[in-house]
């Protein structure tokens, strides 16, 4: 089947923009690159819908105030029919059910992208989405895939597509020494950072008590790059645990090539996590990671060889996973090499552009055939 069939409609339902978005624009960018162009149905006033027109990408916006909203539902099927795409591709929760619908009534297939590490609820519900909605859903990681499987979605209709990233998206804007000096660190003083939406699933809170239980915690500062409902009550955790300072909240950072140069250890403490987009970005930096064993994340980072793993909720082994990484220079080296070649090996965005391409064509084939059922 030739390429050319493949004209994809993106629906998304968030306004903000996160890992999941970063994905997004990452496989349309691929598709782009093979001639293959797209369209993003987002939420009005979002980051995303920013992006895609920034980025080039034509967009439609359309307001998604719930899960089961028929004027939305109406409004992208409207947007299909008009279009006449190959696939609808669905990239949250919400966009699930909404595009969905509007794939169904517009006689488009559709498949959907699940990145969350949590169970999905057995039940009607599911069944219906998965069954009759949806024709493939990719898992982001293994761990995904068996909440899937434990949710009652067929083994056959569930693909396993890893999140990836563009290591030429990453390159710094200046070198380590001169990025260190323009954000304020000393030469002499380590620096473990972490990248993340503060909110309660990423497990900040953790890694501040940990912080305050770190054998020598004057050595070394904590950066704390994002933005998020937690963001108060952290700031006044990291007064509490760690009132000498050496903890620095930067906000939502749009330059985290550059912090990822600057400092010596990343550190992803999640309570769930799907894949660990986060983690990869900074092995593809040659960083070493620190992370929770949770999720694609206990899968993405390989304990003993590109980084530490230690449980989650766990503010001890966190300290000492910190204090060992940051103590030794040569080993952090070496994990953050192997980190770079595990993640050029595994994780680059041509090889998951070019797997979603060949599912694409699998749903068309099938379709063509007439086979599976309603969805």
């Amino acid at each position: 089947m030739s390429d050319d069939r493949l004209h994809v409609v993106h629906v998304t339902g968030e306004s903000g923009f996160s890992g999941g978005e970063v994905q997004v624009f990452l496989l349309m960018e691929g598709l782009r690159r093979r001639g293959l162009g797209g369209l993003l149905v987002c939420p009005p006033g979002g980051r995303a819908a920013q992006e895609a027109q920034a980025r080039g990408f034509e967009v439609a916006t359309v307001a998604m105030r719930n899960d089961l909203s028929l004027a939305a539902a109406r409004r992208i099927a409207s947007l299909l029919r008009a279009r006449a795409p190959s696939l609808v591709h669905c990239h949250t929760g919400r966009a699930n059910w909404l595009g969905g619908f509007a794939a169904r009534g517009a006689g488009v297939p559709a498949l959907t992208t699940r990145r969350m590490d949590r169970r999905v609820k057995r039940g009607w519900r599911t069944r219906y989405l998965y069954g009759r909605l949806l024709r493939r859903a990719v898992a982001i990681s293994p761990a995904v895939a068996r909440h899937l499987e434990e949710a009652g979605v067929p083994r056959d209709r569930i693909r396993t597509i890893p999140s990836a990233v563009d290591p030429g998206a990453l390159t710094p804007s200046a070198g380590r020494d001169a990025l260190r000096a323009r954000l304020g660190l000393a030469p002499e003083v380590r620096c473990a950072l972490v990248a993340a939406r503060l909110v309660g699933r990423k497990g900040v809170d953790v890694l501040l008590a940990a912080w305050a239980r770190r054998r020598t915690p004057g050595d070394a500062q904590l950066w704390i790059a994002g933005d998020g409902r937690e963001r108060r009550a952290l700031e006044a955790a990291a007064e509490r645990l760690a009132p000498a300072g050496g903890v620095r909240f930067l906000g939502e950072r749009r330059d985290v090539p550059d912090l990822l140069e600057a400092c010596d250890v990343f550190v992803l403490p999640s309570r769930r996590e799907g894949l660990g987009v986060a983690a990869l970005e900074a092995m593809a930096r040659a960083r070493p990671v620190v992370a929770s064993a949770v999720g694609g994340l206990a899968e993405t980072v390989v304990d003993g060889e590109t980084g530490l793993l230690v449980p989650p909720e766990d503010p001890a082994a966190l300290a000492a996973a910190l204090d060992r990484l940051l103590g030794d220079p040569t080993l952090a080296r070496r994990f953050g090499e192997s980190g770079a070649r595990r993640v050029s090996e595994h994780f680059g965005a041509d090889r998951m552009v070019a797997a979603y391409v060949d599912l694409y064509r699998e749903i068309l084939a099938e379709v063509d055939a007439g086979g599976r059922g309603d969805a």
